[in-house]
């Protein structure tokens, strides 16, 4: 059953004999299992802190104070350099002897991408709120010291400015909140019978009546689907933004498909552009945070979109793939299960 644990365990006696030894830490330690049953475990895991001291004999497990219970986590090292977060517990007997010792070790190098990614969340959230920021107390602060000496028209351009940028920091912070509730595992469903097609109609009419030609849109319909219990918000979520995405980074006409999943009882959209698409090579990074295509541009987006597509189409037990368009461009095509009315809430 250890060896099913994703962490590293190693557990010795009170000899310092190594009685158990999972799948994970020989992984990690690069010592078979078999190797490192009855051994002293100091002997199966040398550690040593930054500062290249052997940590086992600055803690001494088996002859420290007996009221020792357990270590908090500390990234130490193999001699190699592989880096680990360690931690470990005693179990005594009543006299307070160490009968079992038990180390837990991660690998340091997924708390260290946790960390950079969480570094650049902080990075990409300053520089998307320092411009409107920036731009609504220019404005706010030009026209509460100069009101009179615009007129009119000067003034509605500026208020126009101050509602855009407050919208922008708007998504902003809901793109946040929606990564945060991805990552957390927290996302609310509330499903209801959702018409996919009719949503998708409304999110074309939405970027129409935007001010984006009609004739840059086509729907397309096949088949009869299944009654859809699915989250209303989330769906119109994800088809704008999958829209959004196609119209800002692509070319030509966006088609959306509507159809039933010839696999399994659901249904499958496609969201298709006319542009360059998706070099190969970038294919498995696109649903990553941060993501902005070939080249890095930003034209005004985070990168957080497609990453919380992913998110809200797996919250509802689906899954989506990006590949070539079949007349060139990209194609998001995403499949749903139709979920039953046992899950609505």
């Amino acid at each position: 059953m250890t060896d099913d644990l994703p962490d590293g365990l190693l557990v010795a006696d009170g000899d310092a004999r190594v009685i158990a030894f999972n799948a994970a830490a020989a992984r990690m330690t690069k010592i078979p299992a078999d190797l490192a049953i009855g051994r002293d475990f100091r002997d199966v895991l040398p550690l040593y802190d930054a500062e290249g001291r052997d940590w086992w004999k600055c803690l001494a497990p088996y002859d420290g104070l007996a009221t020792r219970t357990r270590h908090p986590e500390r990234s130490l090292f193999l001699p190699g350099g592989c880096e680990l977060l360690v931690t470990a517990a005693y179990r005594r007997d009543e006299r307070g002897r160490v009968r079992r010792f038990t180390v837990c070790l991660r690998d340091a190098a997924h708390r260290a991408r946790q960390e950079r990614d969480r570094a650049d969340l902080v990075s990409t959230v300053a520089h998307e709120l320092r411009s409107p920021l920036t731009s609504v107390k220019g404005f706010t602060a030009t026209l509460l010291a100069k009101w009179h000496r615009f007129n009119d028209d000067q003034k509605r351009v500026m208020l126009e400015t101050v509602n855009a940028d407050a919208d922008r920091v708007t998504r902003l912070i809901t793109e946040l909140l929606d990564v945060s509730r991805i990552e957390s595992g927290r996302l609310e469903m509330r499903r209801q019978v959702v018409d996919l097609a009719e949503a998708t109609r409304k999110v074309i009419a939405g970027r129409i009546a935007a001010g984006e030609p009609g004739d840059r849109f086509r729907f397309e319909e096949h088949g009869d689907l299944p009654e859809m219990w699915l989250d209303p918000d989330k769906i119109d979520q994800i088809l704008g933004n999958l829209v959004e995405n196609a119209v800002r980074h692509g070319a030509g006409t966006v088609t959306i498909v509507v159809e039933p999943d010839a696999h399994k009882e659901g249904a499958t959209v496609s969201v298709r552009d006319e542009g360059q698409g998706i070099p190969p090579e970038a294919v498995s990074r696109v649903f990553r945070q941060f993501w902005r295509g070939p080249g890095g541009n930003r034209r005004g987006g985070t990168g957080l979109g497609l990453y919380i597509v992913k998110g809200l189409v797996e919250a509802h037990g689906g899954t989506i793939t990006v590949r070539r368009a079949p007349g060139g461009g990209a194609e998001f095509r995403f499949t749903l299960p139709a979920g039953a009315p046992d899950y609505a809430s």
